[in-house]
């Protein structure tokens, strides 16, 4: 029993997997994990999920709420020179085009990350992956441990994140966004065609300034 509990930690975490390897569209699933404070809002009422979606060198973060269809999208299209942050909180709607090289706001408790590659290896939702380790200014004793795959077909995913160093999408990986430690595991992987409608930039949402859209990030994460 002890052996085969070694060889699980060993090759790395359980998901599925729908498609083959290499794969230029499609989603990927995360569980998403809730550390520290995460302001007065129920952890129930977070959003539990997250959703990757990539197509040819586009990719779309949707971190949603199930109630209130409030919560952050992030939108990554180099084509068209779009890199979006969409905040919804219940009937308002506003977003900020960031320019190009620009983090995405929110970020800016990770502004100052080192991180380190190693030669470690895992498996995830059956792609090979590799591992870095992240250190934030605050605590360099404190080490974070972010898996990536370059098994999927997407240029420069991590752009405008503060993982943008890493030339992998995300497997494992963390975020902090305000007071709250958010961790993601991918669960599950899905070849699908994605329509180029969802990389465009959305409609019906209010344009602001960066320093208005970190006020609304803020309020999310304060509820």
């Amino acid at each position: 029993m002890l052996f085969i509990a070694v060889i699980f930690a060993m090759t790395g975490y359980s998901c599925r997997k729908k498609g083959g390897k290499y794969i230029d569209q499609g989603e990927i699933h995360y569980n998403i994990d809730y550390i520290g404070g995460v302001g007065a809002m129920p952890k129930d009422i977070l959003p539990k999920n997250m959703i990757v979606s990539f197509k040819n060198d586009k990719i779309l973060f949707e971190m949603l709420s199930p109630f209130g269809n409030s919560g952050i999208t992030n939108l990554s299209n180099a084509e068209k020179g779009i890199f979006d942050t969409y905040i919804s909180l219940f009937t308002m709607k506003y977003f900020y085009a960031a320019q190009p090289g620009e983090l995405y706001p929110g970020f800016e408790e990770m502004e100052g990350i080192i991180i380190k590659k190693t030669s470690k290896t895992s498996v995830i939702c059956g792609f090979n992956c590799k591992n870095a380790e992240v250190t934030l200014p605050a605590n360099r004793e404190k080490i974070f441990n972010v898996w990536y795959t370059n098994e999927i077909n997407v240029k420069n995913p991590n752009a405008s994140t503060p993982f943008y160093q890493i030339d992998g999408i995300l497997m494992s990986f963390f975020f902090l966004l305000g007071p709250a430690e958010i961790h993601f595991d991918a669960e599950t992987v899905y070849k699908k065609d994605i329509p180029d409608m969802a990389f465009e930039r959305k409609e019906k949402f209010v344009k602001v300034s960066r320093k208005d859209i970190q006020k609304f990030i803020n309020t999310i994460n304060s509820l």
